[in-house]
């Protein structure tokens, strides 16, 4: 699985970040840890990285992956929102560095069975921690129609937000909603075929909002943002990478708002031929890069 995981815009990441040695960086969504593992090779022999993910089984994946670099990595199974309690825990007052990287990994989009892609017949759950309470099937079960549709339209700008939200609410009077191929399969039937989608497959931001929601994405984004920030030493760099437009937006508007940030990226970066070529999943990454002033 980790031959499988391959870091998104990895050789951007290192030129915005600049790691050095004997510094601290944050890697605020460890994932399976290719970023990290190049901060450390980068940062050596004495850099340190400081992981978080609230994905267990990501993490247990990671550690494994960074074993040779032991005493120089730190393990932290939170979500990337707590980023103050656990640096201030870890009696870390200053960063040199926060890499923000807000996709999926391999792992959770192949391999974990929580329904995070229509691709695979998996139970609709979507949790990044299951310690959480809400899955969404939970959601897609028990929310009124207008409270459904509120969520795509809000968080998965999806234009057909109501025809969908009342698909599946005349579906699971009949049967309850609890995978993915048969949410994907209403969503198909809900929008009509001219308004499909070319590049991405029609279900693909009905499951974005839920994903979203289930996961309270954007305020933990918000906060991750403000906080993350206030931690960085003077020249410290904060590297976020985005995979849809509303989080692209909120990035650029917390960079470009916050007094004590210099927004070094005036759009944002986007992978290369080369990459889009090796890794088709690239395809929608965005980087957004400030500085500490």
């Amino acid at each position: 699985m980790d031959d499988l995981h391959i870091p998104v815009l990895l050789r951007e990441v290192i030129e915005y970040l600049a790691p050095a040695a004997g510094r601290i960086y944050v890697d605020a969504n460890l994932g399976l840890g290719g970023h990290t593992q190049k901060i450390l090779e980068t940062s050596g022999p004495n850099g340190q990285v400081i992981g978080f993910d609230w994905d267990a089984d990501a993490l247990a994946r990671a550690k494994k992956r960074l074993a040779p670099y032991e005493g120089r990595v730190r393990f932290v199974h939170r979500n990337f929102a707590e980023i103050r309690k656990s640096l201030q825990e870890l009696g870390i007052e200053r960063i040199d560095g926060l890499l923000l990287d807000l996709g999926l990994s391999s792992l959770q989009l192949d391999v974990s069975g929580r329904g995070f892609s229509f691709l695979k017949d998996e139970p609709l759950d979507m949790r990044m921690d299951v310690r959480r309470k809400d899955t969404a099937a939970g959601l897609i079960n028990s929310l009124s129609e207008e409270e459904l549709a509120d969520l795509f339209y809000y968080y998965g700008e999806e234009r057909q937000a109501r025809r969908i939200a009342g698909f599946i609410v005349e579906a699971r009077q009949r049967k309850k909603i609890e995978t993915t191929a048969r949410l994907a399969g209403i969503v198909a039937e809900a929008v009509p075929r001219r308004f499909h989608p070319r590049k991405i497959h029609v279900a693909t931001r009905t499951f974005q909002a839920l994903r979203i929601v289930v996961n309270d994405e954007m305020e933990n984004l918000k906060t991750v943002l403000r906080d993350g920030a206030e931690f960085l030493k003077t020249g410290g760099r904060f590297c976020v990478i985005t995979f849809h437009s509303l989080e692209d937006r909120l990035v650029k508007r917390a960079f470009a708002g916050n007094e004590i940030l210099r927004p070094l990226t005036r759009k944002p970066v986007v992978a290369g031929e080369e990459e889009l070529s090796r890794n088709p999943r690239s395809r929608s990454a965005k980087l957004r890069a400030a500085e500490r002033v």
